[in-house]
């Protein structure tokens, strides 16, 4: 077995466990339950690993400009989230993003860069609520904020050094987060 498919399924089995529930429910306190957050969700790695994995395959400026548009939509999503407005579907856009990313990834899709941010940056609303909505009266928001933020950008670098492996590992993995999309949203 190849170093790579080891690290993958070394990744896999790490995962295994977060993959029962998406939201755990922390109950942060700071920076460190904020970063823990999206690494216990199945469906938090794989979305924003995608979206890493998508910009290294358009290459060029996505390279910087679709992981940053997620970041910058995520934590509008977070303060919306924090603040108590309402965002319908938050659990579906979270999974369809799985399942589309996945899809995106696995055709090896090209679209211009402002298109690629414009998707990254819809399913970046519901990552970001999510992580807001779960932010308790008591807790420091800001390093909540913070924490998922900071966690986000590494499995966005995760994703886009991923995006050098060949593209039938890559049509694979796709096809994978998509199925997995697919149970998310049959729930």
């Amino acid at each position: 077995m190849s170093g790579m498919w080891r690290a993958v399924m070394f990744t896999m089995a790490a995962l295994l466990p977060s993959a029962a529930m998406a939201h755990p429910g922390l109950g942060a306190a700071g920076l460190e339950h904020g970063f823990a957050h999206p690494m216990l969700g199945l469906d938090h790695v794989l979305a924003m690993v995608l979206v890493g994995v998508f910009a290294a395959q358009l290459g060029g400026r996505a390279l910087w400009l679709v992981p940053g548009s997620f970041l910058a939509v995520m934590a509008v999503g977070g303060a919306l989230g924090a603040a108590g407005v309402a965002l319908p579907y938050v659990e579906t856009g979270i999974a369809l993003s799985v399942l589309v990313l996945g899809a995106v990834v696995a055709l090896g899709a090209r679209a211009p860069v402002a298109a690629a941010m414009g998707l990254a940056g819809l399913f970046a609303l519901f990552h970001g609520h999510a992580h807001g909505a779960e932010i308790p009266e008591n807790a420091g928001g800001l390093a909540y904020a913070a924490g998922f933020l900071a966690a986000t950008a590494l499995l966005h670098a995760a994703g886009l050094l991923a995006g050098r492996f060949r593209p039938a590992v890559l049509r694979v993995a796709g096809g994978a987060a998509a199925l997995t999309g697919v149970v998310l949203l049959l729930g």
